[in-house]
């Protein structure tokens, strides 16, 4: 079975309920797209930090209920998994509170079995993390984290890096900009916004942002419901079918659009096709409330109806 290692964190989440109540869940960008991957036919396995306490093991049980493997799973005594709070408005635009910079997910970089963890990463086929992962590492972690990522590489494991981008994650733009670069250099993919690159590259056009990414395989999301790819030089524009139902809530719409994309492609969908699958399951997801939807929600057969036009 095709193997994905998801690097990142996972939190409580606390989203709206009605009354003026919240209920309780688990979410976190990685994270989500680990379980979709998982949902949609791939061997994954998740890479985190977490506490020794109820909540995390509670986490763990979710996962593994979910297929998404956790024997790379660091747990640390006295520490607690970080928090985070779903505010969404009418038109299900999401607003986000953190409660998080304790968080045993930071320490997996500086840790006794760092080293076993990072060595592991040659052993997938694909190593998955996003620019929030990297924001949770110091200069130090990081730079173990892409030498590991390289080292992989040279062992056949490719490395897709999404660009879901916070601000508040960094402590200077200019620190988030450096180390893009060198995440745009070290990726086999590349999982793009404008969302996500606009803030860091403010009124650039779609050609320039697509110009600072060098690797071969780049997928633009654009505002309105399209994408443009670029392929080996050459771009192509996809647009997604039109969401049928109302929007609730656009939490993981980006983290599913990353596990349909990998996942085709890892069953040997062309690029474009991949995208499609991609927008597919971001417009359902986009429908339901919290990061993860109801099983049963999930659109059937989403690879297997994707054509097999190209190798991964």
């Amino acid at each position: 079975m095709t193997k994905v290692a998801c690097i990142g964190e996972c939190m409580i989440e606390l989203k709206q309920a009605n009354g003026g109540l919240f209920s309780r869940g688990y979410g976190g960008d990685t994270l989500n797209t680990a379980v979709y991957l998982s949902r949609l036919g791939c061997g994954v396995d998740y890479i985190t930090a977490l506490g020794d306490d109820g909540l995390s093991d509670e986490m763990i049980a979710g996962w593994a209920a979910e297929g998404v493997g956790t024997t790379r799973v660091v747990r640390l005594r006295g520490k607690l998994p970080g928090l985070y709070l779903i505010e969404t408005d009418a038109s299900g635009e999401r607003r986000f509170f953190h409660w998080r910079d304790s968080a045993a997910a930071r320490s997996l970089m500086e840790l006794p079995e760092t080293d076993d963890i990072l060595n592991s990463l040659a052993g997938y086929d694909v190593v998955y993390l996003s620019a929030i992962t990297l924001s949770l590492y110091g200069e130090q972690g990081r730079a173990r984290l892409f030498t590991a990522l390289k080292a992989a590489r040279s062992r056949g494991a490719r490395f897709a890096f999404d660009t879901n981008f916070r601000a508040r994650g960094w402590p200077d733009l200019d620190i988030a900009r450096a180390v893009f670069e060198e995440a745009f250099e070290a990726a086999d993919i590349v999982l793009a916004s404008t969302e996500d690159l606009l803030p860091l590259y403010p009124g650039e056009s779609h050609d320039a942002l697509l110009a600072r990414i060098p690797g071969g395989e780049v997928v633009l999301k654009l505002a309105e419901p399209a994408s443009i790819l670029r392929l080996d030089g050459v771009s192509h524009r996809t647009r997604a079918e039109p969401v049928k139902s109302p929007v609730v809530d656009t939490t993981a719409a980006g983290d599913s659009f990353a596990a349909a994309y990998v996942a085709a492609r890892l069953a040997g969908a062309d690029p474009l096709d991949a995208a499609q699958a991609g927008h597919r399951l971001a417009g359902v997801v986009v429908c339901h409330s919290g990061a993860i939807i109801p099983r049963a929600a999930m659109p059937p057969d989403m690879i297997s109806t994707t054509s097999r036009k190209a190798s991964p």
